[in-house]
Protein backbone atom coordinates (compact mmCIF):
# COMPACT_ATOMS: atom_id res chain seq x y z
CA UNK A 1 0.00 0.00 0.00
CA UNK A 2 2.78 2.40 0.80
CA UNK A 3 4.41 2.02 -2.59
CA UNK A 4 1.27 3.10 -4.47
CA UNK A 5 1.23 6.55 -2.82
CA UNK A 6 4.71 7.62 -3.70
CA UNK A 7 6.75 8.13 -6.75
CA UNK A 8 9.24 10.51 -8.23
CA UNK A 9 6.82 12.07 -10.74
CA UNK A 10 6.01 15.70 -9.94
CA UNK A 11 2.34 16.47 -10.71
CA UNK A 12 1.67 19.99 -11.99
CA UNK A 13 -1.89 21.27 -12.41
CA UNK A 14 -2.83 22.24 -15.94
CA UNK A 15 -3.47 25.95 -16.62
CA UNK A 16 -7.03 27.03 -17.40
CA UNK A 17 -7.99 26.91 -21.05
CA UNK A 18 -10.30 29.15 -23.04
CA UNK A 19 -12.31 28.68 -26.19
CA UNK A 20 -10.49 29.84 -29.27
CA UNK A 21 -12.53 32.46 -31.04
CA UNK A 22 -11.65 34.00 -34.37
CA UNK A 23 -14.19 36.66 -35.16
CA UNK A 24 -14.13 38.58 -38.43
CA UNK A 25 -13.20 42.25 -38.50
CA UNK A 26 -16.15 44.55 -37.79
CA UNK A 27 -17.52 45.72 -41.15
CA UNK A 28 -20.97 47.18 -41.62
CA UNK A 29 -23.66 47.55 -44.26
CA UNK A 30 -26.65 49.91 -44.14
CA UNK A 31 -30.06 48.33 -43.50
CA UNK A 32 -32.78 50.65 -44.72
CA UNK A 33 -36.43 50.19 -43.88
CA UNK A 34 -37.88 52.58 -46.44
CA UNK A 35 -40.67 53.92 -44.24
CA UNK A 36 -39.42 54.03 -40.65
CA UNK A 37 -35.71 53.71 -39.85
CA UNK A 38 -32.21 52.76 -41.00
CA UNK A 39 -29.07 51.54 -39.24
CA UNK A 40 -25.74 49.88 -39.95
CA UNK A 41 -25.42 46.15 -39.30
CA UNK A 42 -22.40 43.86 -39.30
CA UNK A 43 -21.82 42.15 -42.65
CA UNK A 44 -21.75 38.73 -40.96
CA UNK A 45 -25.37 39.04 -39.77
CA UNK A 46 -28.50 38.62 -41.87
CA UNK A 47 -31.61 40.76 -41.38
CA UNK A 48 -35.06 39.79 -42.60
CA UNK A 49 -38.40 41.49 -42.04
CA UNK A 50 -40.97 39.57 -40.03
CA UNK A 51 -44.45 38.99 -41.37
CA UNK A 52 -47.77 38.99 -39.57
CA UNK A 53 -50.79 37.35 -41.21
CA UNK A 54 -48.96 37.41 -44.52
CA UNK A 55 -48.12 41.12 -44.29
CA UNK A 56 -44.54 42.36 -44.03
CA UNK A 57 -44.00 44.36 -40.83
CA UNK A 58 -41.34 46.81 -39.66
CA UNK A 59 -40.11 44.20 -37.18
CA UNK A 60 -36.79 42.52 -38.00
CA UNK A 61 -35.19 39.20 -37.14
CA UNK A 62 -31.41 39.45 -37.36
CA UNK A 63 -29.56 36.14 -37.57
CA UNK A 64 -26.23 36.58 -35.78
CA UNK A 65 -24.47 34.10 -38.08
CA UNK A 66 -21.31 32.68 -36.46
CA UNK A 67 -22.47 33.77 -32.99
CA UNK A 68 -25.45 31.37 -33.22
CA UNK A 69 -28.15 33.72 -32.00
CA UNK A 70 -30.97 36.05 -33.01
CA UNK A 71 -31.47 39.77 -32.45
CA UNK A 72 -35.15 40.66 -32.54
CA UNK A 73 -35.97 44.27 -33.41
CA UNK A 74 -39.59 45.20 -32.79
CA UNK A 75 -40.79 48.52 -34.15
CA UNK A 76 -43.87 50.30 -32.80
CA UNK A 77 -45.38 53.61 -33.88
CA UNK A 78 -46.24 55.96 -31.02
CA UNK A 79 -49.70 57.50 -31.42
CA UNK A 80 -49.49 59.51 -28.16
CA UNK A 81 -47.37 60.19 -25.05
CA UNK A 82 -49.19 57.56 -22.95
CA UNK A 83 -48.19 54.89 -25.46
CA UNK A 84 -44.51 55.86 -25.18
CA UNK A 85 -44.66 55.48 -21.39
CA UNK A 86 -46.37 52.10 -21.80
CA UNK A 87 -43.65 50.87 -24.21
CA UNK A 88 -40.85 52.01 -21.92
CA UNK A 89 -42.52 50.35 -18.93
CA UNK A 90 -42.99 47.15 -20.95
CA UNK A 91 -39.29 47.18 -21.87
CA UNK A 92 -38.30 47.71 -18.25
CA UNK A 93 -40.62 44.87 -17.17
CA UNK A 94 -38.87 42.56 -19.65
CA UNK A 95 -35.54 43.52 -18.06
CA UNK A 96 -36.94 42.82 -14.58
CA UNK A 97 -37.96 39.30 -15.63
CA UNK A 98 -34.26 38.38 -15.82
CA UNK A 99 -33.21 39.77 -12.43
CA UNK A 100 -33.70 36.37 -10.80
CA UNK A 101 -30.95 34.71 -12.86
CA UNK A 102 -28.72 37.69 -13.60
CA UNK A 103 -25.70 38.30 -11.39
CA UNK A 104 -25.65 41.89 -12.59
CA UNK A 105 -27.40 44.27 -14.96
CA UNK A 106 -25.58 47.23 -16.47
CA UNK A 107 -27.44 49.95 -18.28
CA UNK A 108 -26.13 52.54 -20.68
CA UNK A 109 -28.19 55.53 -21.78
CA UNK A 110 -27.99 57.07 -25.24
CA UNK A 111 -28.92 60.63 -26.11
CA UNK A 112 -28.39 61.82 -29.69
CA UNK A 113 -30.53 65.00 -29.91
CA UNK A 114 -29.29 65.88 -33.41
CA UNK A 115 -30.78 62.59 -34.73
CA UNK A 116 -33.63 62.47 -32.18
CA UNK A 117 -32.49 59.07 -30.91
CA UNK A 118 -32.80 58.32 -27.20
CA UNK A 119 -32.65 54.99 -25.44
CA UNK A 120 -31.10 52.53 -23.03
CA UNK A 121 -29.02 49.37 -23.51
CA UNK A 122 -29.24 46.72 -20.78
CA UNK A 123 -26.41 44.20 -20.47
CA UNK A 124 -27.08 41.14 -18.33
CA UNK A 125 -24.30 39.25 -16.59
CA UNK A 126 -24.68 35.62 -15.58
CA UNK A 127 -26.42 32.60 -17.03
CA UNK A 128 -29.50 34.36 -18.41
CA UNK A 129 -31.72 33.73 -21.43
CA UNK A 130 -30.87 37.12 -22.95
CA UNK A 131 -27.64 39.04 -22.50
CA UNK A 132 -28.69 42.26 -24.24
CA UNK A 133 -31.93 44.21 -24.42
CA UNK A 134 -32.42 47.80 -25.51
CA UNK A 135 -34.97 50.31 -26.59
CA UNK A 136 -34.66 53.38 -28.80
CA UNK A 137 -37.16 56.15 -29.46
CA UNK A 138 -37.49 59.63 -30.90
CA UNK A 139 -39.91 60.30 -27.99
CA UNK A 140 -42.73 61.38 -30.30
CA UNK A 141 -43.46 58.90 -33.13
CA UNK A 142 -41.16 55.87 -33.13
CA UNK A 143 -40.10 53.13 -30.70
CA UNK A 144 -37.81 50.12 -31.22
CA UNK A 145 -37.19 47.35 -28.72
CA UNK A 146 -34.31 44.92 -29.26
CA UNK A 147 -33.54 41.62 -27.58
CA UNK A 148 -30.74 39.11 -28.18
CA UNK A 149 -31.36 35.38 -27.75
CA UNK A 150 -28.48 32.94 -28.15
CA UNK A 151 -29.22 29.42 -29.48
CA UNK A 152 -27.43 27.59 -26.68
CA UNK A 153 -27.59 26.83 -22.99
CA UNK A 154 -26.64 30.03 -21.15
CA UNK A 155 -23.07 29.80 -19.85
CA UNK A 156 -21.84 33.33 -19.32
CA UNK A 157 -18.16 32.48 -18.97
CA UNK A 158 -18.08 30.54 -22.24
CA UNK A 159 -20.17 33.13 -24.09
CA UNK A 160 -18.23 36.17 -22.90
CA UNK A 161 -15.90 36.48 -25.98
CA UNK A 162 -18.90 36.24 -28.31
CA UNK A 163 -20.89 38.70 -26.20
CA UNK A 164 -18.03 41.24 -26.23
CA UNK A 165 -17.89 40.99 -30.02
CA UNK A 166 -21.67 41.32 -30.28
CA UNK A 167 -21.78 44.30 -27.92
CA UNK A 168 -19.57 46.32 -30.28
CA UNK A 169 -22.01 45.59 -33.11
CA UNK A 170 -25.06 46.50 -31.03
CA UNK A 171 -23.45 49.78 -29.99
CA UNK A 172 -22.73 50.52 -33.66
CA UNK A 173 -26.35 49.75 -34.58
CA UNK A 174 -27.58 52.13 -31.86
CA UNK A 175 -25.16 54.89 -32.83
CA UNK A 176 -26.09 54.71 -36.53
CA UNK A 177 -29.88 54.44 -36.14
CA UNK A 178 -31.80 57.16 -37.98
CA UNK A 179 -35.55 57.74 -38.17
CA UNK A 180 -37.24 58.32 -41.53
CA UNK A 181 -40.04 60.53 -40.21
Amino acid sequence: MVSSCGGDELLIPKPPTYLRTNFPKHEYVKIDDATTYSFELSKVYFAKPLTYKGEVTNHKEINLGPLNGILYLNYYPIPNRDTLVRYINLSNDKVDEHQIKATGIKDQNFVFPDKKVYGTLFEFEGDVATNFQFYLTDSTSNFIRGEVLMNCRPNYDSLRPSLNYLKADILHLIETLEWKK
